[in-house]
């Protein structure tokens, strides 16, 4: 493995679930890998879980990890051919191969502009990264993906399922910000990737890009989405048209404990941070139904499976 950015940089992600899953039960095992190997964590936006457990996961594996807030730096030019007369200090050229010579793995983070589409579903920083750095780059978000905390979800339904193949359900919920595509479009990908019956549900008007829901079913009702569920993951995002603008709805899409007796005793599921009371209220999140504490500690073992697979760990 040489990148970690999609579920497409993995041969068998089942496989990957699988370790995250041992190393949950032995998490020091390989404490010798990481020595003497250092993992750059690059933050173009702020973070909790993904910054605290990808550090602890590089710390477990005995690396040493530095933190870069681009924030405090000066701004990076990404655009090639640019006249660098502005307010950028430095090329991503430059500035990717910089930090190559200091780091085994790099691990970066941003989020799209919501402004203009086609410039966040190219996915300019992440993709300058991987062009640019001479070691392997890990998604620790992009403008269009979150790889590793679609691996914690999947490593979290594989711990909590009841039976073979559940049925799960990716709701849109309502935010008073217009938010990201980012972590929905990257559950798609993995739980078409899974053994689960995958179902999406969302009002009319936030649909998702064709290329992330592919053929997976859409409801529009989400009553009728959550009949029978096991697992209902919550999410909101802003409308693909017009694009980043939140759109009025009509009907209450916040997930209540009305809502959730029409699954089957499932599980709800939720990346964090999360609105109280508005994507989901109290009685859910607070519910011995709410896997919301676990998922987000699945986070450290997700980061520590793939950091140990592009260090070169093969039992």
């Amino acid at each position: 493995m040489k990148k970690f950015t999609s579920v497409y940089d993995i041969d068998d992600p089942a496989s990957l679930v699988a370790e995250a899953l041992a190393l949950k039960k032995t998490p020091y095992t390989n404490k010798a890998l990481g020595q003497n190997k250092t993992v750059i964590l690059v933050f173009f936006n702020p973070s909790l879980r993904t910054r605290l457990s990808t550090e602890l996961a590089a710390k477990n594996l005995g690396c040493n990890v530095m933190t870069l807030n681009v924030a405090d730096g000066w701004k990076l030019e990404f655009a090639d051919g640019t006249v660098m007369n502005g307010g950028t200090a430095e090329h991503i050229r430059e500035a990717a191969g910089v930090m190559s010579q200091y780091a085994d793995i790099l691990a970066v983070r941003s989020f799209p502009g919501l402004e203009d589409k086609d410039k966040d579903y190219a996915d300019e920083v992440m993709n300058a990264f991987i062009k640019y750095a001479s070691v392997p780059v890990v998604s620790l978000e992009s403008a269009i993906r979150h790889p590793l905390q679609s691996l914690a979800d999947w490593v979290t339904i594989e711990e909590y399922k009841k039976r073979i193949r559940p049925k799960v359900v990716l709701t849109w919920a309502p935010h008073p910000r217009a938010l990201p595509q980012a972590v929905s479009n990257s559950f798609l990908e993995w739980m078409q990737a899974a053994p689960v019956d995958l179902v999406l549900t969302h009002p009319k008007g936030y649909e998702l890009d064709p290329a992330f829901v592919k053929d997976t079913p859409v409801v529009y009702n989400q009553k009728e989405a959550f009949a029978g569920a096991d697992f209902v993951y919550a999410k909101n995002w802003s409308p693909l048209s017009p694009y980043g603008k939140p759109q009025p709805v009509a009907e209450n899409w916040q997930v209540t404990k009305e809502k959730m007796d029409m699954t089957d005793n499932g599980y709800f599921m939720h990346c964090l941070p999360v609105r109280r009371n508005v994507v989901v209220s109290d009685a859910v999140l607070d519910s011995s139904q709410s896997l919301v504490l676990p998922q987000a500690g699945n986070r450290l073992y997700a980061a520590q499976a793939v950091l140990q697979r592009l260090l070169g760990r093969v039992d």
